[in-house]
């Protein structure tokens, strides 16, 4: 048996908090490796995880370490009755099922696989010992009251002893950082006869509850389904290693992480490491393309951390205002204890276009500064002509695939070293060449992809049920949809005709055309009363939704027919709007309430509680309802599922001859991403069955289509 040191080797404080302290690497850790017994009250089985010190756990199990855990039952929102009855058979066995699904969620969440192996392989081995406590006789206990508290005991091998009591951040940046122990007052049984007696007063209380003794608590051995299904995972020969490799992990999240040091600061995800290392093999160039909402922006800026303890000067772009002010936030927030600064260009900031600013602010050697620029800005000439280019810059670009378009590329030219792309959809839909030219100045796309599938998992973003609602045309609606179709199909007989000597006017009449054409959907009369039945009838107070519109006239319409549905909590937000955006956003942020916008939240807008959104307008590029779905898949307390309502225009059967089947095509192609990756895969047949009722081939339907950028008239995905 492997010999330790002694607890009083340590000077521990009385009381740690955090910020200020390290709890993890001031106490929790030292003191886990100083002991050989430790008995923890915790909140659920699934918080175990968080509890073991990894870094101590082989010398603890090789010293012949034990630990005895006790967890409040898991039980499903069906099971109120159970709890409400306190202990009883029927709850012991709902218990056990919710514990072993629990497990099993750890099993296959991103980063927890490991340590629920390494837990799992722990209590076959007998290492620990967990067991479930009800608070409340047989038929005495209150709806919803759990044993939740929070005490720890640690014994070394000379029976010294510390106890603890302190609150739990069951987070992966806290397992990654302090683990998980937000403040902790601490007693030490060598200190002084008050701090014995308390110690021994902890250990007294805990032994009563563990050994089913303390009146009004109820405590039994981990059911037997629990225990199968936790001891099925065992791997005896591998647990050691795998302790080595998350301690690896966890070096390397601290080691990228752009808030190391911080007390209470971040950490990057599994999923954010693995990006950040291939990225760095490849020469550090590359795009990550990762879901809306996985945290592109923090893993871009544990890159720009890198960069600049390297001396380089990163060079920051956005593709709007808002979110040039977030990117300004962030930086400002995250260095500012390193003394960064930061130049900002765009958005109303000419100080960098004064003399020769930009040129010496970019020069080598320049000091810890940055550079913050729109894609606007940052294409002009006047940028271009002063910026000091060379293998000194670092360049980050936020929405990469904005660089693609034509207006854009020139600041593609820009000589600088690494390169970052950040965007869900890299890919120009319809424009190789806009594609080629960023894939081939980045360098590729880093791979693996992260995919929305992969975030859902990985528990980054939040799973979603997809509702589709159909609406018709009207009368006036389908003949305007049928003359253009006419009148598109002849337009395109003639260019192909014509082919590529032919007339150049052509493409651009097509274009047109379609633009109009597609309005109609958009724009759909129908809509106005269906959005005010999906609010009214799914609505509650304190809610947070968003209704997607088309332009200004479908906005004001829907926002009244939603105010005289009943719903008075409904707010307008675009780009024209009277008053304060910002203030409009704090408000419903705060309030909750129906936000009835136009195409402005589509990229950058972080409002992690919206749980619903409803899609009246979109067009058929990929990328826009991408970042949609985004917005409201975002992580938030308390938030477990998102709703999205997608209203879909369908044809009526006479109208297949004039085209019906193209409207088809335009809103299914979002429709089908939607359902496929939602919780309710109803949804993909329903689907799949109005697309075979007009002979479409559905899973072929997001390869047609053109795209076309902010700076032109229009954002369009259209049919030919």
């Amino acid at each position: 048996m492997k010999v330790l040191g002694r607890l009083q080797d340590f000077e521990f404080k009385r009381a740690y908090h955090k910020p200020a302290d390290n709890i993890a690497a001031d106490f929790y850790l030292p003191a886990m490796g100083a002991s050989v017994t430790y008995d923890r009250a915790v909140g659920f089985f699934s918080s175990t995880i968080f509890l073991l010190a990894w870094p101590s756990l082989k010398e603890f199990v090789a010293a012949g370490g034990k630990m005895r855990l006790i967890c409040s039952p898991i039980l499903s929102e069906r099971d109120h009755s159970a709890l409400r009855d306190g202990y009883s058979l029927r709850a012991e066995l709902e218990a056990g099922k919710e514990i072993a699904r629990s497990f099993e969620e750890l099993l296959a969440t991103e980063g927890l696989v490991k340590p629920a192996v390494v837990l799992a392989s722990l209590v076959a081995a007998g290492v620990i010992d967990c067991r479930v406590a009800w608070v409340g006789d047989e038929a005495g206990g209150r709806p919803k009251r759990l044993f939740h508290d929070k005490v720890g005991i640690l014994t070394d091998q000379f029976d010294d002893r510390v106890a603890f009591k302190g609150s739990m951040n069951e987070t992966w940046p806290g397992l990654a950082q302090d683990g998980n122990l937000e403040s902790v007052d601490v007693f030490a049984s060598w200190r002084d006869d008050g701090e014995k007696q308390r110690v021994a007063d902890e250990a007294e209380y805990f032994g009563k509850v563990w050994n089913d003794e303390w009146s009004g608590v109820t405590v039994r051995p981990l059911p037997d389904v629990a225990l199968e299904a936790i001891v099925s995972a065992a791997d005896a020969a591998q647990w050691p290693e795998f302790v080595d490799e998350i301690c690896i992990e966890l070096e390397e999240a601290a080691r990228w992480s752009a808030e190391a040091g911080v007390p209470g600061g971040r950490s990057p995800r599994p999923h954010q490491v693995s990006a950040l290392d291939a990225w760095e093999r490849r020469g550090r160039r590359g795009i990550f393309k990762h879901a809306t909402g996985s945290g592109k922006t923090f893993t871009a800026l544990c890159a720009i951390k890198d960069s600049l303890s390297r001396s380089e000067i990163p060079i920051i772009l956005v593709p709007s205002e808002l979110l040039l002010k977030q990117w300004s936030d962030e930086l400002r927030e995250t260095f500012e204890s390193a003394g960064l600064q930061l130049m900002i260009c765009g958005g109303g900031n000419r100080h960098w276009a004064q003399g020769s600013n930009l040129r010496i602010w970019s020069r080598k050697g320049a000091g810890n500064r940055a550079i913050l620029a729109t894609t606007q800005t940052a294409t002009s000439e006047r940028f271009r002509g002063l910026i000091s280019g060379g293998p000194h810059l670092f360049l980050v670009a936020d929405e990469v695939h904005r660089l693609g378009a034509p207006s854009a590329r020139q600041i593609l030219s820009l000589e600088t070293g690494p390169r970052l792309g950040l965007s869900a959809t890299p890919e120009r839909a319809g424009d190789p060449d806009g594609t080629a030219a960023i894939t081939s100045y980045f360098e590729g796309i880093v791979p693996p992809p992260f995919s929305l599938e992969d975030a859902i998992k990985a528990k980054a973003l939040t799973p979603y049920a997809y509702n589709a609602h159909t609406v018709s045309l009207t009368e006036a609606e389908r003949t305007a949809w049928n003359k253009l179709s006419e009148d598109i199909r002849r337009l395109f007989a003639r260019a192909m005709t014509a082919g590529d000597d032919g007339d150049a006017s052509l493409s651009g009449q097509l274009k047109r055309l379609l633009i109009q054409r597609a309005r109609i959907v958009k724009r759909a009369e129908g809509k106005i009363s269906l959005a005010a039945e999906i609010v009214s009838g799914s609505y509650k107070p304190g809610e947070r939704w968003i209704v997607y519109c088309d332009d200004q006239h479908q906005l004001a319409s829907v926002k009244d027919a939603i105010s005289s549905a009943g719903i008075e909590d409904n707010f307008e937000y675009h780009s024209s709007m009277v008053g304060d955006r910002a203030r409009t956003l704090d408000i419903f942020s705060e309030r909750g309430g129906v936000l009835v916008s136009i195409r402005c939240l589509d990229e950058g807008v972080d409002i992690p509680l919206v749980s619903h959104a409803l899609i009246l307008a979109s067009s058929k590029n990929p990328r826009e309802f991408i970042q949609r779905r985004g917005r409201v898949l975002r992580k938030a307390d308390g938030k477990a599922l998102a709703h999205i309502h997608d209203v879909i225009v369908a044809p009526e059967i006479e109208d297949d001859d004039h085209g019906g089947g193209s409207i088809l095509k335009g809103e299914l192609a979002r429709a089908i991403e939607f359902g496929r990756h939602a919780i309710n895969p109803g949804a993909v047949a329903d689907l799949n069955r109005i697309a075979a009722a007009a002979g479409l081939d559905w899973t072929s339907l997001t390869e047609n289509g053109f795209e076309t950028d902010d700076d032109e008239n229009d954002l369009e995905m259209v049919n030919v």
